[in-house]
């Protein structure tokens, strides 16, 4: 998925399996010194950041508890599916800068 800082084309985040993420800044957003890092945990670097488990960056923007569970059924995504959940519910209106994506082709 394509993760965007206020409106901004930030870079990916992909999840291979359940096992293994990965998050890597878009060079062009990399480059532009007056762009910020989204996280603390995300310093801006050119290497690949890699996870068994979602990011917690990422797992935080999450709904819980029966939030969770109905947003799961209502989305007919499996509860445990953060990834999937991740991309059904950040697109448009969430707590802070950052919204997620699906990756266009260009």
């Amino acid at each position: 998925m394509e993760i965007y800082h206020n409106g901004i084309f930030v870079g990916t985040l992909t999840e291979e399996n359940r096992q293994q993420y990965f998050f890597k800044y878009d060079e062009n957003y990399f480059n532009d010194a007056n762009k910020p890092a989204i996280s603390l945990t995300f310093p801006k670097t050119k290497r690949e950041y890699k996870n068994a488990f979602l990011f917690p960056f990422f797992f935080n923007m999450l709904s819980e508890g029966v939030n969770r569970k109905l947003q799961s059924k209502l989305l007919r995504i499996d509860e445990e599916d953060s990834f999937g959940l991740l991309m059904a519910t950040a697109q448009n209106d969430t707590i802070g800068a950052v919204t997620v994506k699906p990756i266009t082709v260009k």
